[in-house]
């Protein structure tokens, strides 16, 4: 029986690795599917193999000039979109699953933090003062960070920082943000700049160019992939208090580090496209399901299976009708259902 045991082990784990590998060979194959359906779709319908020769074209010539229709509209127009649509739902995926295991609660996300109503209401005073560009996205990133800092002083109470109260004071923090959008809006010019704020808070990738992905690129990417490279500490982190300083964490300091990566990440990704809601909870769940809760799996897999996600909402955004429908609503319509299901699975199964 012991030998039949050893004997069985060694064949689960191979079994497990290749269902592993399977699942992220899909994954990767969802990613190209979903990139060259938004460089292809729309009103000016590109065919695939036609997408492939521009691309190819674009990345051998660089410096030449893009005189074809279907040349701008790939290159100029679809291409930034896609690659910056791609890398805040990666980013937004991996931030929601990193949060989870530090909280230890699947139900946390950045608006939990207090971040991303804070870094709505830098994008939303910005925009009321007439500023875009870096200006709006140093406004998104310093409000998102205020919002953590004052996370930081409320939840501190006699020198340590308990879980409870961080949620509790980012609850309290994001409320007081979402207010002061409120107020920006009831006093901005209802002719001027109201409707461009509204616009905005729905979410969209529409006025993404390279500029626009030039300023959001290095956080978005140096956030993501730092949280990436630190999924073995989350899962330490995800381990009860004691037991996570018993194998050398420092539980106060990581959790901050992985807050402030989180920060970074969303100010960047607000400051170009607004808020985009439900990623950082339906990701990381249906992630689960599919390679575990070893975030040493869970994180490269909620970075590609987001980034195939919110590629593929975004494109839906523009075409399904003639106006473009907000991001944020789209994956909110998506998100909720899909992850009230997630939800009510999980519970069956964990009281099976």
């Amino acid at each position: 029986m012991a030998h039949s045991a050893a004997m069985t082990a060694p064949a689960a784990s191979r079994r497990d690795h290749g269902r592993v590998r399977i699942a992220f060979t899909g994954l990767v194959g969802l990613v190209v599917v979903s990139a060259l359906f938004g460089l292809c779709a729309g009103r000016f319908h590109v065919p695939p193999a036609r997408a492939f020769e521009i691309l190819w074209w674009g990345l051998t010539q660089p410096a030449a000039t893009v005189d074809a229709l279907d040349e701008r509209i790939v290159l100029l127009v679809r291409l930034p979109r896609i690659i910056l649509a791609m890398a805040a739902g990666a980013g937004l995926a991996v931030a929601g699953a990193a949060l989870q295991s530090v909280f230890r609660n699947p139900l946390v996300s950045a608006q939990v933090l207090g971040i991303s109503p804070g870094a709505a209401f830098g994008g939303t005073l910005a925009i009321a003062l007439g500023w875009w560009g870096l200006a709006l996205l140093s406004m998104s990133f310093a409000f998102g960070l205020a919002a953590l800092a004052v996370v930081g002083l409320l939840a501190r109470i006699d020198g340590r920082t308990e879980i409870v109260t961080v949620i509790l004071a980012g609850l309290v923090v994001g409320a007081l943000f979402g207010a002061l959008v409120s107020v920006i809006q009831l006093m901005a010019d209802p002719n001027g700049s109201l409707p461009a704020i509204v616009y905005w808070l729905m979410g969209s990738f529409g006025t993404a160019t390279w500029e626009r992905l030039g300023l959001a690129a290095p956080g978005l990417a140096l956030a993501t992939l730092m949280l990436i490279a630190m999924r073995f500490r989350l899962n330490i982190l995800s381990l009860d208090e004691a037991e996570a300083r018993s194998l050398g964490a420092k539980p106060d300091r990581e959790r901050w580090i992985v807050f402030l990566l989180v920060t970074v990440l969303v100010g960047s990704q607000v400051a170009v496209s607004g808020v985009v809601g439900w990623v950082g909870l339906v990701i990381p769940h249906t992630a689960r399901f599919i390679v575990g809760s070893d975030n040493r799996r869970l994180l490269p897999a909620c970075a590609l299976f987001g980034a195939a996600f919110l590629g593929l909402a975004d494109t839906l955004a523009r075409t399904v009708t003639t106006t473009e429908i907000p991001i944020g609503i789209l994956t909110a319509l998506v998100g909720a259902p899909a992850f009230a299901t997630l939800l009510r699975q999980h519970y069956k199964e964990r009281h099976k």
